[in-house]
Formats: C-alpha cells, sequence, structure tokens
C-alpha cells in the first residue's frame, strides 16, 4: 500500500515538473523575444515584421482560450454530437469578409488599433466610444476566460496533497480563495513577460502555445480511445455518430419542434413559430451560416484583441492568408474538442467513479484523474497554454487600445520611451482587474455549479461586439453615410437591442430585487421573442446600422481622411493621434 502511495507521489512530481518547465521556458521566450522594445511601433506592432505562419499561429492561440479547452468537450458531451463545429462554416464566412474588406484601410492609414480607423472616418468620440466599450468588454470577457484554468490548478493541487486519485466529491471546493490563488499565479507569470516584452513576446510565445495546445487535445483523444476501447464502442454507446444528426442540428429536428410545441402549447406551428425556433436554438445550420458569420466579423474586424496581432504582418495581403489559414485550421481542432466530449460520455459511462456532478469539470476531472502519469502533465500544459496564450494577447490589445486612443490623445510630446512605459503599466492595471472579474466570476461557479463556461464567454462578448461591428459596417460599406453625432444615437439604440433580445435587463433585475427586498420574479414579455447567443451580435450590428445610416457623413471630415491617408504613405509608422501633433517632424517622433 505504501509503495502505491509512494508511486502516485513520484507520479505527480513528474507531473509538476513537466508543468514548471513549461512555465519557465515560456517565461523566458517571451522575455528574449520581445527584448529591446523601443517604442510604441516595436510594443504594440512588433515593427511590422512577423511572419505570417507566426500570426497565424498566434490567432489560433488567442481565440482558444481555456473555454475552448474544457467548455467546448462540455459541450460534445452534453449534445453527443459535433453539432458545435458547424459555427466553423460561420466563422471561415466571417473571416473572408475581414480579409476582404476590413484590413485593407487598416493598412492604408497605417492604424495603431483599429479604432483610428472610425476616428478617421466619422471622428473622434466614435473612436472614443467604440474603444472605451472595446475595454470594457476584452476587460470582463478575459477576465472570466482566466477563471477557467484555476478550476484544473486547483483540483491537480487538492490531488497533489492527497498523494494520488481521489473522488470528485471530496475535491469540492466551497470557498473562493484557492481558485484567487491560482488566478494570481498564472496572471503573474503571463503578465511579466507581456509587459516587458510586448506584441512580439505575445506571437513568439503564442506558437508554442499553439502547438502544445493541439498536442494536448490530440494525446487526449488517444488516452479516451484506449480508455473506452476503441471507436467501435463509441459508436455502440453514441448511434446517431452514424446519422446526420451526429453533425448537423437545422434547427427543424422533429424532436426540437415538438419539444417547442409542447413548452410553448402550440398545436400547430407557423411560419412566425418556425423563426422563432431558429432564433432561440444555439446551434443550428441557420446560426452557423447567419449568425457566426457576422458574430466573427464582429470579432476578427473589430475586436482589438484579435485584430492587433493580424497589423503584425508586414502587408495586408499576408495579414489576410494568417487569418483565412487560421479558419481552417480551427475545423480540425474544433472537431477535435467536441469528439473528447464525446469520449468522454461514452468513458463516464463505462466508469462513473470519477464523473463530477457539473458538465464544465467532465474533462478536468478525466485529466487529473484517470489520465497516466506524464502524459497528463502534457495535457495540463496544453490548458495552461492555451490560458496564457488567449490572456497575453488580452493585456496586449487592452494595453495598446489605452495608451493609443487614450493616453496620447491627452498627453503629447514625450518620448517613445514614455509611451512604452505607460503600455507596460496599463499590462499591468488590466492585468488587476482581471484578477478581480475572474475572482468575480469563481463564486458565481461555486453558488451555481451547472453554469455553462461558454455561453457566458461568448455572451459577454455578443452584447458589445454586435453594436460596434455595425460602426464598422457603417464605415466600410458606404463613403457618405454616418457621423459622429449620428453614431452617438445608434451605438446607445444598439447595445440596448443587445441587452433586451439577451435579457441581460431580466437578470440584472432578478438579482438586484432580492437585495431591495422586492419579492417578484421578472419576466421577458412574451411579445419579445426568445434569441440564442449566437445571434446578438446581428441584431446588435443591424440596428447600429439602420440607426447610422440616416446620418450623413460631413464634407469636412472625408477631406481629412484623405488626408491621413496621404499622411500614412508618407509619414511612416506614426500613431495617428502624434501624426496631428506639432512635435512631429518628417514622420519622426524624439526619443
Amino acid at each position: 500500500m505504501n509503495r502505491k502511495m509512494d508511486m502516485a507521489t513520484a507520479g505527480l512530481w513528474v507531473d509538476g515538473f513537466v508543468i514548471v518547465v513549461y512555465f519557465v521556458g515560456i517565461t523566458a521566450l517571451g522575455l528574449y523575444m520581445g527584448r529591446r522594445e523601443k517604442s510604441l511601433n516595436d510594443f504594440a506592432l512588433g515593427g511590422r515584421r512577423m511572419p505570417w505562419w507566426a500570426v497565424m499561429a498566434s490567432i489560433i492561440a488567442a481565440e482558444t482560450s481555456a473555454a475552448t479547452f474544457l467548455g467546448v468537450p462540455g459541450e460534445g458531451y452534453t449534445n453527443k454530437s459535433f453539432a458545435y463545429v458547424q459555427l466553423v462554416l460561420g466563422l471561415i464566412a466571417g473571416r473572408f469578409v475581414v480579409g476582404y474588406v476590413f484590413l485593407q484601410p487598416y493598412y492604408a492609414y497605417k492604424v495603431y488599433t483599429v479604432y483610428d480607423y472610425l476616428g478617421v472616418r466619422f471622428g473622434p468620440w466614435s473612436k472614443g466610444y467604440i474603444s472605451a466599450l472595446f475595454l470594457f468588454m476584452r476587460t470582463l470577457a478575459s477576465g472570466t476566460r482566466l477563471f477557467i484554468p484555476s478550476l484544473v490548478m486547483v483540483l491537480a493541487y487538492r490531488i497533489f496533497v492527497s498523494g494520488g486519485q481521489v473522488q470528485f466529491s471530496e475535491q469540492a471546493v466551497t470557498t473562493v480563495g484557492p481558485y484567487l490563488i491560482a488566478i494570481i499565479a498564472l496572471t503573474i507569470v503571463t503578465c511579466v513577460y507581456t509587459a516587458m516584452g510586448g506584441i512580439k513576446a505575445v506571437i513568439w510565445t503564442d506558437v508554442i502555445q499553439a502547438c502544445l495546445m493541439f498536442s494536448g487535445a490530440l494525446i487526449a483523444i488517444f488516452t479516451l480511445l484506449h480508455h473506452v476501447g476503441g471507436l467501435g464502442e463509441v459508436i455502440r454507446v453514441v448511434p446517431q455518430l452514424t446519422t446526420h444528426e451526429g453533425y448537423f442540428l437545422y434547427g427543424l429536428e422533429s424532436s426540437a419542434v415538438a419539444d417547442w410545441k409542447e413548452s410553448h402549447h402550440l398545436t400547430a406551428m407557423s411560419l412566425w413559430d418556425y423563426g422563432k425556433l431558429v432564433l432561440a436554438s444555439d446551434y443550428t445550420l441557420f446560426s452557423a451560416l447567419i449568425g457566426t458569420t457576422i458574430g466573427n466579423m464582429a470579432a476578427f474586424g473589430t475586436d482589438q484583441d484579435m485584430v492587433q496581432r493580424m497589423l503584425t504582418a508586414e502587408t495586408h495581403q499576408k495579414a489576410r492568408r494568417s487569418l483565412v489559414t487560421a479558419a481552417f485550421m480551427d475545423l480540425p481542432i474544433a472537431s477535435a474538442f467536441v469528439f473528447i466530449g464525446i469520449l468522454l460520455f461514452v468513458y463516464y459511462q463505462k466508469d462513473p467513479t470519477y464523473q463530477p456532478q457539473a458538465t464544465a469539470d467532465v474533462f478536468g476531472s478525466y485529466i487529473v484523474n484517470v489520465m497516466p502519469v506524464g502524459i497528463r502533465g502534457l495535457v495540463l500544459t496544453g490548458i495552461f497554454a492555451t490560458a496564457m496564450g488567449s490572456f497575453s494577447a488580452a493585456l496586449n490589445a487592452l494595453a495598446t487600445s489605452a495608451t493609443n486612443d487614450w493616453y496620447i490623445r491627452w498627453v503629447r510630446g514625450r518620448s517613445q520611451a514614455h509611451y512604452v512605459l505607460v503600455a507596460r503599466g496599463f499590462t499591468v492595471l488590466f492585468a488587476v482587474l482581471m484578477i478581480v472579474i475572474a475572482g468575480g466570476f469563481a463564486y458565481a461557479k461555486i453558488t451555481n455549479p451547472d453554469l455553462r463556461i461558454i455561453p457566458v464567454v461568448l455572451g459577454i462578448a455578443g452584447f458589445i461586439l454586435g453594436p460596434m461591428l455595425g460602426v464598422f459596417l457603417l464605415g466600410m460599406f458606404t463613403t457618405r453615410r454616418g457621423s459622429d453625432a449620428g453614431n452617438m444615437l445608434a451605438i446607445p439604440a444598439g447595445l440596448l437591442a443587445t441587452v433586451v433580445v439577451g435579457q441581460l435587463h431580466i437578470t440584472i433585475l432578478n438579482t438586484v430585487a432580492p437585495l431591495l427586498g422586492i419579492q417578484r420574479t421578472f419576466q421577458q414579455p412574451v411579445w419579445i421573442p426568445e434569441v440564442s447567443f449566437t445571434w446578438w451580435a446581428m441584431i446588435g450590428a443591424l440596428v447600429v446600422f439602420g440607426v447610422g445610416v440616416l446620418f450623413r457623413t460631413p464634407d469636412q471630415v472625408r477631406e481629412a481622411a484623405a488626408r491621413h491617408a496621404d499622411e500614412a504613405q508618407m509619414g511612416g509608422d506614426v500613431p495617428l493621434a502624434l501624426r496631428e501633433s506639432p512635435v512631429v517632424e518628417g514622420g519622426r517622433i524624439p526619443r
């Protein structure tokens, strides 16, 4: 018995060694690759000299967060199909639009953030408003994601302390403290190399992290197939994998229609009822080809977190190649993680010993309790790699936006070294804010263990990215429509629309009401249809575009935009805010 415990403890030390080597190695690589950051152009854009394949890997690492690593298997586990993967179809279509429509203007004006473009196209109020929305949205969404790897860190630590495998019921943590410690530890490591190395550190560490992430997923698949008895056993337990229902959900399946009719007390379905069913369904072919396409246009065309790494490529053609290639790579990546969830369902049917109550924990429990020594360490490293890849990218994008869109606007005439120091300070500030948000989400997850990860993470962005996209669509697809004044009305209208269809106001009211002594439950009016999070971005974008197009672009704004384009080609890579400053001479900024 003692010998068995000693072997288990030795195995845990092996796993711990693998993880420590990763943390030390990735930090050293980040600091080395990002050394000698002398200007904001180096810190934010890597001098626009990054190879397209490295940018592609960075895009994959940034979009594949720990929410993907642990949350997407939960979707496969719940649905027992590849239906989630069909959303990638919209992802590919959306990125084609971004690659062929959005990127060229960004390079023409040599923007540091995509919100520079709005400042040129409409004016400073549009730029400031959308930039502020990005800072709020990205801090909140990335802070929520930051909590997710702490689930596995805490679980692994408790198993290490116990000296071996333990029942999942014994691993339950009812306080925020352990999660907060894990969150802080992960944040410190990531913040150090991001603050010191800038975007070059982010991209080159992302290359390694993307490889580790996908390798970890493949290792998990082979391990699970071994434990369940092969692919034949998977098909026996999940027979729908041999039919179209295992891969596509159209939103009009007979079972879905029957459930909808029963829940809404209908005897027959009208065309309007079918439309409401499609809007209310998460994963359908309609949401994949329409809702997700527009959602990905918003994410990769207007979210500085995603766009910034594309701006580090030498030309917009190379940036487009990185973006589109990454989109096609997402198909096998999403399939792999969903397949892991299906395999987990089969495994827990055969052996429920470590089956957790919460769906979000099914992969984490398998990793720390069942996987062999060494392999477990590699897969845990993959989780931390995905978390750090998306987190470092968000920190750098937030720091760049805060410095370029706000600080430089009000504090001009300083040296490049000063602006780099400010960007590093903002990196630390946003890291602290994300720790607070991740701690809050940890509390929410403890009080509500069934909280689904993917809808929360995507929903946060969905409330805001849609209205942001509406402004960009107005600028990209029209030449004389839209203005600062019009956008000040259009953006709040779009935000209000997403809040209403997403029922955020109902959630807030039901949360605040008990605190105010109000003993009632608020519900959405029946005349407002139920709308899945996959459609929120489209609704917000359409509302903003519809309101904003009613206003005409002033002639002086269009003339100023033409001058900015000429200055961008002649003045070098100087931030737009400083091109207007008298301290800029010949396109150079005093150091």
